[in-house]
């Protein structure tokens, strides 16, 4: 299923092969929490050449419900994407509900935001919402341990998600889909050593590293992640949950990273945030009212070949959504194209020099 075809000191360069088509890595994935990728239409995505997108097992399960999936044959149908779909377990929206919710042995207990009803997911109906999706890959369900945390409570909140990933493993009944378990710990190595070796005495078919982005600082994300990497077996994809900005993909995959989701970059665009060649740029600055250049002299989407600063200032100002989509297409242009010149570093070798351009332009 995967395949490392190079590698550049950590970093990798490979391929997952999926039920819905081949995914090459390192990836960044477009998050697209209810079937939709916010302001944009499959074709966009098409055009930005993403090859995988993400979706939301807790989102989709609400609404449209497991009746209209199962009526539409599947979450690739009903949406009307050709390509891989990945789709998190509804661990992170436990994590952010954390005053609706309550945490036992047998699953989540929350109350729902859209209607109040009261809702059990357990590790056993995140596996059946997931393969009614028929996501390409499907997570196990985690607690997402908060940050800060105890020791002993980082420890608990661990145990507890190794105990769901194989009861999760257990209610697995298509082969043809990928499942992922969730490397847990916090802050603590031991722990998190544990919780590897927890998942892979189970086996899937990779492993995404989670419970970081939540709060905590920098250096230990970096740390963490990188523990984890060298610790991961190297012939399964690494999958980085919920990360991140520029930078942190750089630096991720640098320390051995394969695949990102993040909403930052639809997320800011839709702020008016965006990430360029140059670095980042409020559109709202005064100082862009007359400015005649595109967003990104470097970059050719649709967003920058046809339209001024000046105008994209224009349409923002003025609340127009023509401006949320044009500026999430770039945002997400740029992420997609600083892949491909990360996967390009690393088939030729120069990563490190990659790296260090980028530290440079992002920590300025």
């Amino acid at each position: 299923m995967f395949t490392v075809h190079k590698t550049d000191g950590s970093a990798r360069l490979g391929q997952i092969q999926l039920a819905h088509g081949v995914v090459q890595t390192p990836i960044f994935m477009p998050v697209g929490t209810v079937g939709s990728v916010k302001t944009l239409v499959p074709q966009d995505l098409h055009d930005i050449k993403a090859e995988i997108i993400l979706g939301n097992t807790y989102h989709l399960y609400l609404r449209p419900g497991l009746d209209v999936i199962r009526e539409f044959g599947g979450l690739h149908d009903f949406i009307q994407w050709n390509k891989p779909i990945l789709t998190d377990s509804g661990g992170y929206q436990i994590f952010s509900l954390a005053g609706q919710r309550k945490i036992d042995e047998k699953g989540a207990h929350f109350q729902s935001h859209i209607d109040g009803r009261k809702l059990t997911l357990t590790p056993e109906l995140a596996v059946e919402i997931q393969e009614t999706l028929g996501s390409d890959i499907h997570m196990v369900l985690d607690e997402c341990t908060p940050h800060p945390v105890t020791y002993e409570g980082a420890k608990a909140s661990m145990e507890r998600s190794m105990r769901w990933a194989l009861r999760c493993r257990e209610a697995k009944t298509r082969p043809e889909l990928a499942q992922f378990g969730i490397v847990q710990g916090s802050m603590f190595e031991d722990l998190r050593l544990q919780s590897i070796h927890a998942l892979t005495d189970i086996g899937f078919e990779g492993y995404a590293i989670g419970g970081l982005s939540v709060g905590e600082p920098k250096p230990d994300m970096r740390r963490v992640t990188a523990f984890a990497c060298a610790h991961l077996p190297q012939d399964k994809p690494r999958y980085l949950m919920g990360v991140g900005t520029p930078l942190d993909l750089v630096e991720s995959i640098y320390a051995g990273v394969d695949m990102f989701d993040c909403v930052m970059p639809t997320r800011n665009g839709r702020n008016g945030t965006l990430f360029t060649s140059k670095g980042r740029v409020n559109i709202k600055n005064q100082r862009h009212k007359l400015e005649h250049g595109p967003l990104d002299e470097e970059c050719a989407c649709y967003t920058c070949k046809t339209f001024s600063l000046a105008y994209l200032r224009h349409l923002f100002m003025a609340q127009e959504f023509t401006a949320l989509r044009l500026l999430t297409l770039h945002n997400l242009t740029y992420y997609l194209r600083l892949i491909h010149d990360i996967r390009a570093a690393i088939a030729e070798g120069r990563m490190s020099q990659l790296v260090d351009h980028h530290r440079q332009l992002w920590d300025s």
